[in-house]
């Protein structure tokens, strides 16, 4: 029997004025985008870590961290990359992914199953293995205020068959 490993993450981040949004490796319409060292894509930050958390490899900022200019305005397509190929040396692959993205604004629905290709892309796996949704914050908290949006991923890995 396969060994498996469960990751969680939540990524949050900060809207700004005049930087593009983008989710899931997709160039969203929106007057304000997310602030961060990189491209501050927070879907592709939660599954990246929770990736990272289902190996026990700790956090991006581990591996990328802020303070190195070497990472300012990077893709997060390109973490994603390197996460996947860390976990295809430790011996696994995606089982599957199941991440929600909190935002008031804009509605997200017309960008998602470009994003769930993106995801299965960069991971290699199946298209039906890689769930992404979207829910508002009904006007409370941060995410209602249009403050910031965050996104939260779940994760099944599963060892390689030798």
């Amino acid at each position: 029997m396969a060994k498996l490993r469960i990751g969680q993450s939540v990524d949050i981040h900060p809207l700004q004025e005049g930087r593009p949004l983008i989710l899931g490796g997709v160039q969203i319409d929106s007057p304000k985008g997310l602030k961060g060292h990189s491209d501050a894509d927070v879907l592709l930050h939660a599954i990246a870590e929770g990736i990272l958390g289902a190996l026990a490899l700790g956090d991006l900022g581990a591996h990328f961290p802020d303070t190195d200019p070497a990472y300012k305005g990077i893709a997060s397509t390109l973490l994603l990359d390197w996460v996947y190929r860390l976990m295809h040396e430790q011996g696994y692959h995606v089982g599957n992914i199941d991440a929600t993205v909190l935002a008031e604004k804009p509605k997200l629905a017309g960008y998602i199953l470009q994003m769930r290709e993106n995801i299965a892309s960069l991971l290699h796996c199946d298209l039906d293995c890689v769930s992404v949704k979207a829910t508002r914050g009904e006007k409370l908290g941060f995410v209602g205020r249009q403050e910031g949006m965050t996104a939260i991923c779940v994760c099944l890995l599963e060892e390689n068959e030798a």
